[in-house]
């Protein structure tokens, strides 16, 4: 039976009718009315019934970034859309009486659908660390998404990796969220141009657009740039040095990068790699996880969403 995702992101409103194979049926999106809570609820429950129009669906997913309870009905924050302990799935039941919904973090969705359609797949324990504007991520332990005792287990974006280091949007200073995501890379790319020497490509590029975005760069990181590539590494490295922090606590057999700066691929995979071996204690003494690039891609979040509300409704 078909169950139906939703991805609720800062400007758009995914959804899309799923298969019990992963396989996007139909899909749908809408605006995100943002500084609207109640628009929130009505544009999802619109999304809802047009993607389950005609089709027997045995449950909803609702994925949002944010704090989501254990339970699965309650969103603790969610910044993007100024949600403080939002009773989202009550307000959703209230107006789609009958059918089973689920909320989840939307990194969570994502990640348990690499797990179980994408990279992720054979895997019993799975890392999955999205690189975006900020770093997000899952964890899946003996083939069981971690949410912890009060359900926000997973945010990988604020393990401390440096003492003391750059202020982080969480308030604390030093989450590997600022050293290894794509604002990371950019500012990583603007110290090399301003460095001159193999920052030159980068100075350019930043001369003729008026500055550098994550389009520029990553053209010049497929172009194989000196400069570029350089940038990709040290956040490679940092992500790496996360990821060995990670593997002494979870011990995952894989590890999946998603997001933007993931379409770099090997260019990216290649130093986080390396920047785990350096760095993970007792090396040699147990076998090493496998890296590998996210296969879903935008299509994870409504994938995950929908595949966590299949498995919430058959218990």
């Amino acid at each position: 039976m078909h169950a139906i995702g939703i991805d609720i992101g800062g400007t758009k409103i995914a959804g899309a009718l799923v298969s019990e194979t992963g396989e996007i049926v139909r899909s749908a999106r809408t605006p995100t009315p943002a500084g609207d809570p109640v628009a929130i609820v009505e544009n999802v429950v619109e999304l809802i019934r047009t993607l389950s129009d005609g089709e027997d669906i045995v449950a909803a997913g609702v994925a949002a970034a944010g704090f989501v309870d254990v339970t699965q009905s309650i969103v603790y924050y969610a910044p993007n859309i100024n949600w403080r302990s939002e009773p989202f799935r009550d307000r959703l039941a209230e107006l789609l009486p009958g059918l089973d919904i689920t909320i989840d973090n939307d990194a969570n969705a994502a990640g348990w659908a690499e797990y179980r359609f994408g990279a992720g797949r054979g895997a019993t324990d799975m890392t999955m660390l999205t690189i975006g504007t900020g770093v997000g991520g899952a964890v899946i332990v003996d083939s069981k998404l971690l949410r912890g005792g009060f359900g926000a287990a997973g945010e990988v974006g604020h393990l401390r990796v440096v003492p003391g280091g750059l202020p982080c949007g969480c308030g604390q200073r030093g989450c590997i969220e600022q050293y290894g995501s794509g604002r990371a890379l950019l500012r990583f790319a603007n110290e090399i141009a301003d460095a001159g020497g193999i920052g030159l490509s980068l100075a350019d590029a930043r001369a003729t657009s008026g500055r550098l975005d994550g389009d520029i760069v990553g053209a010049l990181i497929a172009d194989h740039d000196p400069g570029a590539l350089a940038a990709l590494r040290e956040l490679g490295s940092w992500l790496g040095q996360a990821c060995a922090s990670l593997g002494a606590v979870l011990d995952p057999q894989r590890f999946v990068f998603g997001g933007g700066v993931a379409a770099a691929g090997e260019l990216l995979l290649e130093p986080i790699r390396e920047a785990y071996l350096a760095h993970l204690p007792a090396r040699g003494f147990h076998p090493e996880p496998t890296f590998a690039v996210a296969e879903l891609v935008n299509d994870a979040g409504v994938v995950g969403a929908a595949d966590l509300a299949r498995l919430h409704a058959a218990r």
